[in-house]
């Protein structure tokens, strides 16, 4: 092992040149940045009145579940012009009032009627922004952007500026069963031309013997990794808030000795002084935020140097707008913001246009195997190149169109 160590600071790529301005614009009124895109006016796009909201219910059949309750539920928003957004209903994530049950209802009556144009307005969070984001906001704020891209004939990321046209993955593991499975697991998505993998540790149990604290089982796993992968391959370790402090510290000490280069909520995320501690006794730059369910509660955990790499998930923090002003709230501070992605087709996507247009996000998280978010009723699949890239998508909105055809042999019913 080399001796060279993977500084936290020196990981970090502290924007240059931003234009801040030009961001709060967008998302102050996207309908004109989409416009002024192509070279329109605002009133000459088409008549973007909702006049529909409805769920398609999908029998999901033999699919590996990416999502705990994942029902195949997908949201549709329709325009007077015909427009329809889309993105899924699945319940996704642990938050304290996360249910999408009632969605239909609560959409129907905040949408009818109402125009895409004021986008803003239908999504803002700022009365509720004491109680953290409405359990329905993102799929709401998901499918406006959609309809707003086809509307202009362009994928989301461009309308908000895009940075990039292609994002570098790292191969995000499922939570694998036993010690023994991580080594030949991550030197698999080495061989399929990954630039990086992360564990998601499993049990942290061997597969055969006795009994092992679950922690120095993934102790094993982070040496098994970087001996099956090598010295220079980069790894990251996301035990999902599992341990104490004083078992973080001892991975953490672990992944800094092996060069990892991110440590993903090591402790449960309420514990902002137990990360304060975390982010000063270690080199390996600590992930947090998939745990934060509002973006106004993100300041506190970069002002008290709680997190040195900022994440979010647009189903907990409310849609694509929040999602991209805490990835420039990171960024006015010089630090990387690394949106998670996990779920289906729609739900990468989502995340994935943040991605591409936030010049401090440097990786694309893809869940590996890289066919486990794939569905029947998306004929485009997120894969990586042979330089480990994926390519932005060049459809209009979520850039990944439904397959109608598959999705109507998929179908259950349609709720309206």
């Amino acid at each position: 092992m080399k001796n060279e160590k993977v500084s936290r600071r020196g990981f970090f790529e502290a924007s240059a040149g931003s234009a801040m301005v030009g961001a709060g614009a967008v998302l102050a009124n996207p309908s004109h940045a989409a416009a002024q895109a192509v070279g329109v006016r605002t009133g000459d796009l088409p008549d973007l009145t909702i006049n529909e909201v409805k769920v398609y219910v999908t029998d999901l059949g033999d699919v590996r579940r990416l999502n705990s309750g994942e029902r195949g539920e997908i949201a549709s928003i329709v325009t007077n012009s015909g427009i329809e957004g889309n993105y899924p209903l699945a319940r996704n994530y642990w938050h304290p009032n996360w249910s999408n049950l009632g969605w239909l209802d609560y959409a129907k009556r905040r949408l009818i009627g109402k125009s895409v144009l004021d986008l803003p307005a239908l999504t803002s969070q700022w009365s509720n922004r004491g109680r953290g984001q409405s359990a329905y906001a993102a799929a709401i704020d998901v499918c406006l952007w959609d309809i707003l891209g086809k509307a202009v004939g362009l994928p989301i990321y461009r309308i908000l500026g895009g940075y990039r046209d292609k994002q570098l993955a790292y191969a995000s593991s499922f939570h694998l069963q036993t010690v023994e499975e991580f080594g030949p697991d991550a030197a698999k998505a080495k061989a399929e031309g990954f630039k990086a993998y992360k564990i998601h540790p499993g049990s942290g149990q061997r597969a055969s013997g006795p009994p092992i604290p679950a922690y120095v089982g993934h102790m094993e796993e982070i040496r098994a990794v970087r001996e099956a992968v090598g010295d220079d391959f980069i790894l990251l370790h996301d035990p999902v808030q599992r341990y104490s402090r004083e078992e973080a510290i001892k991975v953490g000490r672990l992944l800094d000795e092996l060069g990892y280069v991110g440590f993903e909520d090591p402790i449960p995320t309420t514990d902002i002084n137990g990360l304060v501690e975390l982010t000063r006794a270690l080199d390996v730059p600590i992930h947090v935020g998939e745990f934060i369910f509002s973006m106004y509660d993100f300041p506190e955990y970069i002002l008290r140097g709680a997190v040195d790499v900022v994440r979010f998930i647009i189903d907990c923090v409310g849609g694509i707008t929040p999602g991209m002003k805490i990835g420039h709230l990171a960024e006015t501070f010089g630090m990387e913001c690394t949106p998670h992605n996990w779920g289906e087709v729609m739900d990468l996507a989502a995340h994935f246009h943040c991605e591409l247009a936030l010049p401090n996000c440097k990786w694309f998280e893809m869940p590996y195997p890289m066919d486990a978010p794939d569905r029947a009723y998306h004929k485009d699949r997120f894969r990586i190149d042979e330089d480990g890239y994926v390519a932005a998508p060049t459809e209009p909105g979520l850039g990944y169109p439904l397959d109608r055809g598959a999705l109507e042999n998929m179908m259950q019913r349609i709720d309206r």
